[in-house]
C-alpha cells in the first residue's frame, strides 16, 4: 500500500513507500501562466510556477516595487532562455512566505523581462527540487512531496481502475542543472525535451523540426506569432504538421506542433504549460522517472498567441480517455481555481460554470467576478463580461486588472469618456513601476489621449530597461509624440531605437517605419518621410496609415497625381483616415 497525506491508495508497491505531502501550492491560471500567492516582507505578491527557472526570480520594476535591496550577482551572471539573456542581480528577501510558511533570508535573482499575469516573478527549481513535485494545473494545485522508500513504486497514485498512466526517465539534477529533461520523438527522431511551466505553449527548436523533415517554408505551414522570455528579444515561431509526437507511453498522431528558435543549448523542445493542463504529471525525482495522465481535450495550444483559442485538430489527442470527475468540495477557492484552468484551455462552458459557483459561494468576492468576466469577454458575451467588470469594481474600486478590463471593453464599443475615466482611475491607483503601465499608454494610445500616454510610457520604459516589449513601448511613444506634434527630435530618436530592436521586413518594422514618417512628415523632412513610408508600404502594402501619410508629404511637395493616388487608396481601405489625420492637424 502506498501512504499519501494520511489516505490509502493501492498500486503495485512495497509496503514500506511513504508518500508526504510536505506543501500544497494553490494555482490559479491567469494570461496561460500558473500564478501562485506569496508574500514578500508582508506585502501580497504572486509568482509565476516556472519549473524551466533553474532559481527564483524577481523582475527589475517588481523589486523597485517592493523597494527591496540589490546587489551585484557573482561573476556578472547573466540568466539564459528564450529572447536571449538578462543581467542577473541578487536580492535577499527577509522574510518570504509561501504556503502560509514564512521563510527567512531567502536570496532570488533579479532582471528580466516581466512574465505577465500580474506577478512580480518566478518560483523556480530551488522551490520545485526540494523533492518530488505533482502538477495538477487542471485542478488549480501543485503538491511538493517527499518520497521515502519509495524505489519501485508506481507513484501516480491517483490512476485508478481502468485508468492508465505513462512513465518515462527524467535526468539527473544537480544544482547547477536542475531542470526536468527526458527524451522524446518526433516523426520518429529522437529529442530532449525540457518540461517547462513558465512556457505558456509547447515550443519545438527549428534544429529539431529540420531532424523530423519539417522547416519553415513547407506546404502546411503557418505563422505561429511571436514569443518572448527572459530575454529582450522576441522569437518568430510557427505551427507545422508533424505526423507523430511520442512521449512516454503516450503518442499524438497526425498532429501539428509550434516550431520556433528556442534558443536553448540543452534542450530541443519546451514542454509548456499547455501539456501541463491536460496532463496531471507527478516529476518523481527521487527515481529519476516522471508519471503523467491524460486529462482529455487539446494536448497544444497553437493560437497565435496562447491566450486564443486552440487549433489542434480532433484526431491530434491521446488514445487514453480521460478519468471522471471526482467530487470536489463546495468552497469557493477551488471552483475559481478549476475555472481559470478550463478558462487557460478555452473551454469556456466548463469555465463559467466553475466560477459562476464560486460567485455563488462567494458573492462579496470581486476577484470572482473580474475571473469570471474575463472568460464572458473571450466567449464572445460582452455584455455579461461588462457586467461582470461592473460588480467587481463595485465590489473593490481599486481593482486594477477589473479596471483596464473595463477600459478596454468600453474603447471597444466607443465609449471614449467612459474609458477615458477608467484609464484615469487605472493610472491612479497603478504603482508607478507596474508593467500595467505599458498597457495603459497603449490604450491611451487608442483613446487618441496621446499626453496621458507618453506619461504611461514614460513610466513604464524608466522601470523596464531589460524587458521584451521595450521595442513596443518605444514606438508607441514615438507615435504619440507624432499625433501630439510635439518633441518631436524626442519622438525620432525613439523611433530609431525601436526599429534597432525590431525585425526587419517584420509587421512591427512597417509600423516604426510608419510612426517615423509621421515624426518627419510634421518636422518638414518630406523625402525622408515619403522613404520611411515606402519602406513601411513594401512591408505591409496596405497600410492605410501609411498610404495617407505619404499622400499628405507628396502634396507637400507638390506631387499632386500621386498623393491623390494614394489618398484614394487610404480611404479605399480606411473611409474616414482622413478625419483621424485632420484631427491632429495632418492635412494635404
Amino acid at each position: 500500500m502506498l501512504v499519501i497525506s494520511g489516505a490509502l491508495f493501492p498500486v503495485t508497491a512495497s509496503a514500506a513507500c511513504k508518500l508526504d505531502k510536505m506543501a500544497e501550492l494553490p494555482v490559479t491560471m491567469i494570461d496561460s501562466r500558473p500564478l501562485i500567492t506569496a508574500k514578500v516582507n508582508g506585502e501580497d505578491v504572486r509568482f509565476v510556477a516556472d519549473s524551466g527557472a533553474f532559481f527564483s526570480m524577481i523582475s527589475s520594476a517588481g523589486a523597485a516595487e517592493l523597494k527591496l535591496r540589490l546587489s551585484p550577482a557573482a561573476y556578472g551572471l547573466r540568466v539564459v532562455g528564450m529572447g536571449g539573456s538578462a543581467e542577473a542581480w541578487v536580492t535577499t528577501v527577509k522574510i518570504f512566505t509561501l504556503a502560509g510558511i514564512p521563510l527567512r533570508n531567502v536570496e532570488f535573482l533579479v532582471g528580466g523581462s516581466e512574465v505577465g499575469g500580474g506577478s512580480v516573478g518566478v518560483l523556480g527549481q530551488n522551490v520545485f527540487r526540494a523533492g518530488d513535485v505533482e502538477y495538477d494545473l487542471a485542478k488549480g494545485v501543485i503538491r511538493l512531496m517527499h518520497a521515502e522508500d519509495c524505489g519501485h513504486t508506481v507513484l501516480a497514485y491517483w490512476a485508478h481502475g481502468e485508468q492508465s498512466y505513462s512513465v518515462m526517465d527524467i535526468g539527473w539534477t544537480t544544482p547547477m542543472s536542475p531542470h526536468t529533461m527526458g527524451m522524446a520523438d518526433i516523426n520518429g527522431a529522437r529529442i530532449r525535451v525540457m518540461f517547462d511551466t513558465g512556457a505558456a505553449a509547447s515550443i519545438l527548436s527549428l534544429k529539431a523540426a529540420e531532424r523530423a523533415g519539417v522547416k519553415p517554408g513547407m506546404p502546411g505551414i503557418v505563422d505561429g506569432g511571436n514569443f518572448y522570455g527572459i530575454g529582450r528579444a522576441t522569437v518568430k515561431t510557427y505551427i507545422a504538421p508533424f505526423a507523430s509526437f511520442k512521449i512516454g507511453d503516450e503518442e499524438v498522431r497526425n498532429t501539428r506542433l509550434r516550431i520556433g528558435d528556442v534558443g536553448l543549448d540543452d534542450a530541443d523542445m519546451l514542454i509548456g504549460v499547455d501539456f501541463f493542463l491536460s496532463h496531471r504529471i507527478y516529476v518523481a525525482s527521487s527515481q529519476h522517472r516522471l508519471y503523467f495522465t491524460y486529462n482529455g481535450g487539446p494536448v497544444f495550444n497553437l493560437a497565435r498567441s496562447p491566450a486564443a483559442p486552440p487549433a489542434t485538430p480532433p484526431d491530434a489527442t491521446p488514445a487514453t480517455k480521460a478519468p471522471a470527475e471526482p467530487d470536489r468540495p463546495a468552497d469557493a477557492a477551488v471552483f475559481s481555481r478549476s475555472g481559470t484552468a478550463f478558462a487557460a484551455r478555452r473551454d469556456f462552458e466548463h469555465a463559467l460554470a466553475d466560477l459562476t459557483r464560486a460567485c455563488e459561494l462567494d458573492p462579496g468576492n470581486s476577484e470572482y467576478r473580474y475571473q469570471r468576466g474575463v472568460v464572458y469577454r473571450e466567449n464572445g458575451q460582452p455584455a455579461q463580461a461588462l457586467a461582470d467588470f461592473d460588480r467587481s469594481l463595485e465590489l473593490k474600486p481599486d481593482h486594477l486588472p477589473a479596471r483596464v478590463a473595463r477600459a478596454e471593453m468600453r474603447l471597444r464599443a466607443g465609449d471614449i469618456p467612459g474609458a477615458g475615466a477608467d484609464l484615469d482611475s487605472a493610472a491612479r491607483i497603478a504603482p508607478k513601476e507596474d508593467d500595467v503601465r505599458y498597457f495603459l499608454g497603449r490604450d491611451y494610445e487608442r483613446a487618441d489621449l496621446p499626453a496621458p500616454a507618453i506619461a504611461q510610457f514614460d513610466l513604464w520604459i524608466l522601470a523596464h530597461p531589460d524587458d521584451a516589449k521595450m521595442a513596443g513601448a518605444l514606438n508607441g511613444r514615438c507615435w504619440a509624440r507624432a499625433v501630439q506634434g510635439e518633441n518631436l527630435a524626442l519622438g525620432l530618436s525613439d523611433c530609431n531605437a525601436a526599429l534597432k530592436l525590431s525585425t526587419k521586413a517584420s509587421a512591427f518594422h512597417a509600423d516604426v517605419l510608419d510612426s517615423r514618417g509621421l515624426v518627419r512628415l510634421r518636422l518638414g523632412d518630406y523625402d525622408k518621410a515619403i522613404a520611411d513610408y515606402d519602406a513601411s508600404l513594401k512591408i505591409d502594402p496596405r497600410s492605410a496609415r501609411a498610404l495617407y501619410g505619404r499622400g499628405v508629404a507628396e502634396s507637400r511637395k507638390k506631387q499632386i497625381g500621386e498623393s491623390e493616388a494614394d489618398i484614394a487608396a487610404a480611404a479605399a481601405l480606411v473611409p474616414r483616415i482622413g478625419d483621424d489625420f485632420k484631427r491632429h492637424g495632418v492635412t494635404p
